[in-house]
This record gives structure tokens, C-alpha cells and sequence, in this order.
């Protein structure tokens, strides 16, 4: 359900710390509003303040440099095709990118946004009346995991599709927090704790996506769903080749993504292996926890095909 908010719109970087800071009991930054407007329709985020960082003219940019391309946090999915250098050189970023949701929600979410996106469960991501006749699980102050029947541990789904592709190529991002400015790899933010499933700070902000400009990779990107478009994978894969480097992500089966890297001389059945038994699955999404587990082998082995290693 809906309730009154506060609605702040900040015009830089340093005007959304401030107001982040004033109001750290119950805030929440919001740019395309894909993923926060809709988790607030159902009552599952109870922030009392979206701070509105959509305006920030700094955070929307392509820049080419020497050693790497800089991507804005707040570059809508939909743009990323209309840069030459990005759809030549990373296809499979733009595959990615296309793959999530609609044409329409595309040219209002941010990569940002969609690395970002919170975790997802089929016994979470529902209204507050089915919520509330179902029993509350531990991502919504309930006492136990819905789906696995658990007390400890919240598995619901990591889904970016963005991010799966972004750290097969060795991605890195650059996170802001007030006076603080770090580049980091994108995998080291993802805690892998359903409930809180990232290692950032509640004030920090996402400034821009970071790719080698000098290294060269190929990368098949893969994705399991019900529809070819809206909803949110049930399985996404992404596997890179650079030089005698085979990365192998995983996205959609654990709170995380699964990340398994070896060498083109190693047993790539047993890299395959390692990703597959790293995945902690549940039944937690429309396909049985069995399918998905069985469609990470066929999805590598496909994927390792292409790249004309096995």
C-alpha cells in the first residue's frame, strides 16, 4: 500500500548527501523509479522520502577514454544502443541491457538502477494483502524463509541483468558516499543476504560503470524467463573469453551472482560443475528449483560452444 511521502529533488551529487543525511531514519534515492515505485505500490518499501536523483546532470554521460569507457549511473538502458563504441565492442552489454523488461520501461531505467535492483521472490514480490494471507517471510520481518522453511537464511534471487554481464568483462564501478569516492569491482557490493543484499552504505551513490577500453573479450549472455519480455530471469549467464581467460556469471540463482573464472587448458566441464554446485537454488520463482539447476549446465555448455571452446 501507498503512504504519504516526502519527494526531494537534488540537483547534484552533493545536494542529494545532504538531504540523505537529514533524513537517514527513512530515505530512499529513486532515478528511473522501475524498481522502487513498484516495490512501494506493494507495500514492500516503506521509505517516507525518495530523494529524486534523476536530475543530476553529471551522473548522465558516455565517456571514451584512454584506458577505459565511463558510463553515468543514470544512463537509461535504451541509450546504451545509441553509442557506437559500446554496441561494437559490447554487444552482449546491449544484449543485456534488452533483455530487461520493456521498450517502454528502458527509456526510463537507469544501468544504475538495474545494478542496484533489490532481490526478488515469488513469495516476496507480491501485494501486502497476498503477503499478509501467505505469512510474512524473512525479507519482510517474518520469522522464517517461505520457500525453503528456514529460519536463518533469505535466498531470494539476485536478478540484474546488467551487472551479470558487467562483471564477466571485469567491470568496476565508482561509489560515492559524501566525501569518500572508491572504484570497486561490481561483484564485491553483493553481500549475498537475501534480506540485505548489498555491501553499501545507505547514503552512498552509485557515480558510474567503469570498462578496460584495452582489453578485448568476447562474451555470450543468456537468459531464461517465461516471456521474452517484462519479466525478471529465472536463470541469466554470461561467459567471457580474454585471451586464455574464461569467466563464467551466473545471475537468477542465489542471492548473489555466482562467479566461477579458470583458463582455456582447464576442464571446462568441471568449471561448469563449480558454478552449478555454488548456485544455492530454491523454489522461489515460477520454474522448479530442479529445471533451473539443470539449465545452468545446458546454458554453459551452449555458451562455451559459441566461443568455439568445447
Amino acid at each position: 500500500m501507498l503512504t504519504e511521502q516526502g519527494y526531494i529533488k537534488a540537483k547534484s551529487v552533493e545536494e542529494a548527501f545532504v538531504n540523505a543525511n537529514n533524513h537517514l531514519d527513512g530515505f530512499r534515492y529513486v532515478a528511473g523509479g522501475t524498481d522502487v515505485i513498484v516495490n512501494k505500490f506493494q507495500g514492500n518499501e516503506d521509505a517516507q522520502i525518495l530523494i529524486d536523483i534523476s536530475g543530476i546532470e553529471e551522473l548522465k554521460h558516455i565517456k571514451i577514454k584512454e584506458d577505459y569507457i565511463e558510463i553515468g549511473a543514470l544512463t537509461k538502458l535504451d541509450d546504451l544502443k545509441k553509442h557506437n563504441i559500446i554496441s561494437d565492442r559490447f554487444p552482449s552489454l546491449i544484449e543485456a541491457a534488452e533483455a530487461v523488461a520493456s521498450p517502454v520501461i528502458r527509456k526510463t531505467a537507469t544501468i544504475g538502477g538495474n545494478i542496484l535492483c533489490e532481490n526478488r521472490c515469488t513469495f516476496y514480490n507480491q501485494s501486502e494483502w497476498w503477503r499478509s494471507a501467505a505469512g510474512y517471510c524473512l525479507k519482510c520481518n517474518g520469522d522464517i524463509c517461505i520457500a525453503t522453511g528456514g529460519k536463518n537464511n533469505c535466498l531470494s534471487k539476485f536478478v540484474s541483468d546488467t551487472a551479470i554481464v558487467l562483471i564477466s568483462i571485469d567491470a568496476k564501478i565508482e561509489v560515492s558516499d559524501h566525501q569518500q569516492t572508491s572504484i570497486i569491482p561490481i561483484e564485491s557490493i553483493y553481500s549475498g543476504d537475501g534480506v540485505n543484499s548489498r555491501n553499501l552504505s545507505k547514503t552512498a551513490l552509485l557515480k558510474s560503470i567503469l570498462i578496460s577500453n584495452t582489453e578485448e573479450y568476447q562474451t555470450i549472455y543468456k537468459k531464461l524467463r517465461q516471456r521474452e519480455t517484462i519479466d525478471f530471469g529465472s536463470l541469466m549467464t554470461a561467459v567471457s573469453l580474454n585471451n586464455e581467460k574464461v569467466k563464467i556469471v551466473l545471475g537468477g540463482v542465489d542471492p548473489k551472482p555466482i562467479v566461477v573464472e579458470g583458463n582455456i587448458e582447464d576442464d571446462l566441464n568441471e568449471l561448469i560443475l563449480q558454478a552449478t554446485k555454488k548456485a544455492r537454488t530454491v523454489d522461489n520463482d515460477v520454474y522448479s528449483r530442479k529445471y533451473r539447476k539443470e539449465m545452468i549446465a545446458v546454458f554453459l555448455k551452449r555458451s562455451l560452444q559459441e566461443l568455439k571452446l568445447m
